[in-house]
């Protein structure tokens, strides 16, 4: 991707330096309110990439899904606000507002947004 194909600043020009407080929920409705069309029901930003550490944001619409894949690294997935449901190996987890599932590296799974909902994605790769 060119820097003019960019949406937004890279995510290491947006968070070098001192520390950076994030609202993480005003940030998602920032996200809502991009002028662009979000893509497949949902939009996202990268908060961090930075080595073997991936933080990513996710404003999901009611019924949103993120087709079945696999992370190379350990993930954790912090739904932020509404319902998630995270199918791993078969098993559906949901997760209410303020819950968190964590998965080993490799694991297939998906994750479908069950009404409007905010996602933190954490990915290491270490």
């Amino acid at each position: 991707m060119s820097i003019e194909d960019r949406l937004r600043p890279h995510p290491h020009d947006r968070w070098s330096g001192a520390p950076h407080p994030m609202d993480l929920l005003g940030a998602a409705r920032d996200l809502r309110a991009e002028p662009h069309a979000g893509i497949e029901g949902h939009r996202q930003v990268a908060i961090i990439r930075d080595g073997p550490v991936i933080v990513v944001l996710f404003a999901f619409e009611a019924g949103a899904v993120l087709k079945a894949h696999r992370a190379p690294g350990t993930i954790t997935i912090h739904a932020l606000s509404g319902r998630l449901r995270v199918t791993v190996s078969g098993a559906a987890h949901e997760l209410p507002t303020g819950t968190l599932i964590c998965l080993a590296p490799g694991i297939l799974h998906d994750v479908h947004a069950l009404e409007q909902a905010d996602m933190l994605l954490t990915v290491s790769r270490a």
